[in-house]
This record gives structure tokens, C-alpha cells and sequence, in this order.
């Protein structure tokens, strides 16, 4: 995806229905009044959608028509290692994400580290490759590789690596330490570059559904945790500081965390 990136301040509403994706250039927002969030929104032209900036790191996402692709959500620039805290509501029907979301340059990688997802696992599809399992933030998340060849990126098209992480029990809120995962994407030899923008973000794939998502805030009670599939995956052993890569992922029950 190669998503529109803009600032604004905390009072502008950014909405409206999308269609087509031109190149736009970051506004120029007085230091005074300008947001601590960065927002970006991309359309392939054919999504209907309306996306919505609210106050500070709130947005919402509403889509229809069961065709096309979009990624939007806000987040910062550049991103790195943060403990992104995030809650709201995501209600997707059929293939969408809701995941930490950015990209690198030199070299250029697209990664997710992925909170919950819709009818379809970014992970079966013949082209992904396992590199193992992980734990991070109360939870267990598989690290998938593949290429993606001649497709748009925020350097125009181009042949680039995606880097997953998969939680394995879907949930909407908590903490993301994405230091976690890129350590662990590094151990098993996934490297990412210069960090460029980073997003809490929502994505649908000819699909419908609504999301209303609130970066930097924190759920204020229990969250819902609903486990997927369980395949097995093997891989090295790795381990870093703050995060663990296994070798098996054998399914988890479904658990309420705070």
C-alpha cells in the first residue's frame, strides 16, 4: 500500500469519500496548533469509504461495497520503538486489519503487527513464509515473511519485503511494544531500515464495516481476546530482551486482559 500521509492539527476533521490516489504532500501546520499525531490515508480508487479524523489520536472508518483497498490511521513520523497504546471498536465484514502499521527505506519494507483481522489471516496465502513465534504485551504472535513484486510503496512501485506480526488470540485495545517485535523480526533475520511513518491502523480489502480507534489511549477495563486458527509453524529458536521467538504455536483460549 502506498498510503497519503498529511499532518493536522487536533481541531482539523480530515473526511469524505475517496476515490483515486494522487500524490499529496504534507500541509504545513503552525507548530501552535499542530496535533502530536501524524495521519495518513491511502484509496486504490475503487474502496468507498469515508475516513474521519476526530481530536488528538481518535479517528473513525466506515466503508461499504464489498470492493477495493484502503489503509488509514494515525500514528507518527517517524516511527520506532514506542509502547503504543491504543483502544475503540473495530467491526469489520469480511477481509479487513486493524495493526500497527509503517514502513522503512534502505532498505524499503512494509510491515504489520497485526491486533485483529476479519475473515481472512494475512498468513495463508501460499507466498508467506513462517519465521517462528513470538510473545510481546500478554500475548503470542507469528512472524510471517513474503515479497511483494511491482506493487505501490511509498517509493513508488516497487519489489519489497512485508514483515507479520500475527497475534493469535484477535483483540481490539491494549499495548503494542513494537521494540519487541522489530527485535524479534532482527533475530530471525527479517531487517528493517529507516524508520518512516508508523500508524495504528485500519485496512479493508473488498469489504464492509466501521472502526472507530482511539491512538494513545488506553482501554480503560477488560478486553476481549478471541483466538484464530491454530496451525503449527516451526522455526530456530530466538530469544531477545522483552520478547521471546518459539518454535510452536499450538492455539490459545479465549481470555479477557486488563
Amino acid at each position: 500500500m502506498a498510503p497519503l500521509h498529511v499532518w493536522l492539527s487536533a481541531a482539523f476533521a480530515f473526511c469524505g469519500t475517496f476515490a483515486g490516489a494522487a500524490s499529496v504532500q504534507p500541509q504545513n501546520v503552525p507548530k501552535s496548533v499542530a496535533a502530536s499525531y501524524y495521519s495518513s490515508f491511502w484509496n486504490d480508487g475503487k474502496a468507498t469509504v469515508k475516513y474521519s479524523n476526530g481530536a488528538n489520536g481518535q479517528y473513525t472508518v466506515n466503508w461499504s461495497g464489498d470492493k477495493g483497498n484502503f489503509v488509514g490511521g494515525k500514528g507518527w513520523n517517524p516511527g520506532g520503538n514506542k509502547a503504543v497504546n491504543y483502544s475503540g471498536t473495530f467491526e469489520p465484514d469480511g477481509n479487513a486489519y486493524l495493526a500497527v502499521y509503517g514502513w522503512t527505506t534502505n532498505p524499503l519494507v512494509e510491515y504489520y503487527i497485526i491486533e485483529s483481522f476479519g475473515t481472512h489471516n494475512p498468513s495463508d496465502t501460499p507466498e508467506a513464509t513462517s519465521k517462528g513465534n513470538m510473545t510481546s504485551d500478554g500475548g503470542e504472535y507469528e512472524i510471517w515473511t513474503k515479497m511483494r513484486k511491482n506493487k505501490p510503496s511509498i517509493q513508488g512501485t516497487a519489489t519489497f519485503p512485508q514483515f507479520w506480526s500475527i497475534r493469535t488470540a484477535k483483540r481490539v485495545g491494549g499495548t503494542v511494544t513494537t521494540g519487541n517485535h522489530f527485535k524479534a523480526w532482527t533475530d530471525a533475520g527479517l531487517k528493517l531500515g529507516t524508520h518512516n511513518y508508523m500508524i495504528v491502523a485500519v485496512e479493508g480489502q473488498d469489504s464492509s464495516g466501521t472502526a472507530v480507534i482511539n491512538v494513545g489511549v488506553a482501554p480503560t477495563g477488560s478486553v476481549a481476546e478471541t483466538p484464530t486458527a491454530a496451525p503449527t509453524t516451526t522455526s530456530t529458536e530466538l530469544s531477545g530482551a522483552g520478547a521471546t521467538l518459539t518454535s510452536t504455536y499450538l492455539g490459545y483460549p479465549t481470555r479477557n486482559t486488563t
